[in-house]
C-alpha cells in the first residue's frame, strides 16, 4: 500500500489506524512497488522496471541478445498471412502479456505492444519476431523509465496527437495515438486502432483529435478535484492541416458527414475556450511514435523527450498531484 498526502499529522494518523487493524509496517519513502523502482534526485522523480524488465529477459533467455535501438522496424506492418508458420498460441500470449505490464512506465513500447497483441488468436512467425525484436530493445534500455522534473511556472495541460490513416493491413483501419502531458510530465498515453475504416487521412486525424480532447477533459476534471484549477485553455497539437480546418470551420458539410458528432463535439470545446488546437509541424509531433513504425532518428527524439521531462513543483500540493496523478494512471 502506498500512503500519500500533504499533511504529515494525518498521513501519521492513518497509518496508525491501519496498523492496528491490520499487521503492517512503515517501510519507509517510497522506493518499490509492484515492480515499479521510484528514485529520486534534486531534478525530480523517476519511475522504471529495470529489474522487471532484466527479469523478463532472463527467463525468456534474450539477456545476451544483439539490442537494436528501436522496438520496432522502421516501415513494418503485420498482417495475418494465409501460409504464415504458426508458433506457440501460449509462449506469444505469455510474452506479449508479460511485456504489457512493462507499459506502466514504458510509452516507447505502446505503439509496438498494441500491434503485437491484435495478434494473439492467431499469432505467426512474423509475430513472434515482432515480439522478439520488442525484447532486444529492452536490451538496450532496461532501465529506461519517465522522469518527472521540477517546474514551479508551468502547470498547463497539453496533448500531442496523431493518426495513421490505413496503417493496418488485415482490415484498412487507422491507428490514433495521444500524449497528455501536465505541466510538461507525461502523465497519460495512449495507442489504439479506430474502430472504423476512414475514408481520408483527414477523417483519421481528426477521430484522433476527439480522443484526445476526451482525454484531456478527463485530465482538466481530475486537476479540479485535486484542486488545481487552471485558467488556460488546453493545447492540442496536430500536424494534419485539414483536421484543424474542419475543426474550426463547421460549415463544410460535405467532408464532414461522417464525423459529424466528433465535429460538433470538439468544436463546442473550442467555441468555449477549453481547448486550442495549434498546428504543428509533422517533424515536431511527438505522438508519431505511437502511430508507425518510425525511424530510429524519430523515436529516439520522442524518447528523449519524455525522459527529460519537465513539469510539477514538488511543494506540498503538488507532489500530492502526482501521486494521485500516477495513482489514477489509465493504459489500454
Amino acid at each position: 500500500m502506498v500512503v500519500t498526502g500533504n499533511d504529515p499529522e494525518e498521513r501519521e494518523a492513518l497509518q496508525g489506524h491501519l496498523s492496528r487493524e491490520f499487521k503492517m509496517k512503515d517501510l519507509g519513502p517510497l522506493k518499490y512497488f509492484l515492480g515499479i523502482e521510484v528514485s529520486r534526485s534534486n531534478k525530480g522523480i523517476f519511475l522504471s522496471q529495470r529489474k522487471y524488465a532484466l527479469d523478463l529477459l532472463r527467463e525468456t533467455g534474450m539477456l545476451a541478445c544483439q539490442p537494436v535501438d528501436t522496438p520496432v522496424e522502421e516501415g513494418l506492418k503485420l498482417r495475418i498471412e494465409s501460409n504464415q508458420v504458426p508458433v506457440d498460441k501460449g509462449r506469444y500470449q505469455r510474452l506479449v502479456g508479460r511485456l504489457m505490464y512493462l507499459a506502466h512506465t514504458r510509452p516507447d513500447l505502446a505503439y509496438a505492444l498494441s500491434t503485437v497483441s491484435q495478434y494473439m488468436h492467431n499469432p505467426g512467425e512474423q509475430h513472434m519476431n515482432a515480439v522478439l525484436r520488442i525484447l532486444r530493445y529492452l536490451k538496450s534500455a532496461p532501465g529506461q523509465g519517465i522522469l518527472f522534473t521540477k517546474n514551479e511556472d508551468h502547470q498547463s495541460v497539453d496533448v500531442y496527437t496523431d493518426a495513421d490513416w490505413a496503417g493496418a493491413v488485415d482490415d484498412r483501419r487507422s491507428t490514433s495515438g495521444y500524449f497528455t502531458f501536465v505541466g510538461g510530465n507525461l502523465v497519460t498515453w495512449r495507442s489504439k486502432k479506430q474502430n472504423v475504416v476512414a475514408r481520408s487521412s483527414a477523417e483519421a486525424e481528426f477521430r484522433g483529435i476527439a480522443l484526445g480532447v476526451c482525454e484531456a477533459l478527463w485530465l482538466r476534471l481530475l486537476l479540479q478535484d485535486l484542486g488545481c484549477v487552471s485558467k488556460q485553455p488546453i493545447k492540442l497539437y496536430c500536424d494534419n492541416k485539414a483536421a484543424c480546418d474542419i475543426a474550426h470551420n463547421p460549415v463544410q458539410h460535405d467532408r464532414t458527414k461522417h464525423v459529424e458528432i466528433d465535429r460538433f463535439f470538439i468544436k463546442e470545446k473550442l467555441d468555449e475556450k477549453i481547448v486550442e488546437l495549434p498546428h504543428i509541424r509533422s517533424e515536431d509531433q511527438l505522438a508519431d511514435i505511437l502511430t508507425k513504425a518510425v525511424s530510429s532518428r524519430v523515436f529516439s527524439k520522442g524518447v528523449k523527450f519524455f525522459t527529460r521531462g519537465a513539469m510539477l513543483v514538488f511543494s506540498t500540493w503538488s507532489f500530492r498531484v502526482l501521486m494521485q496523478l500516477l495513482s489514477l494512471l489509465k493504459f489500454v
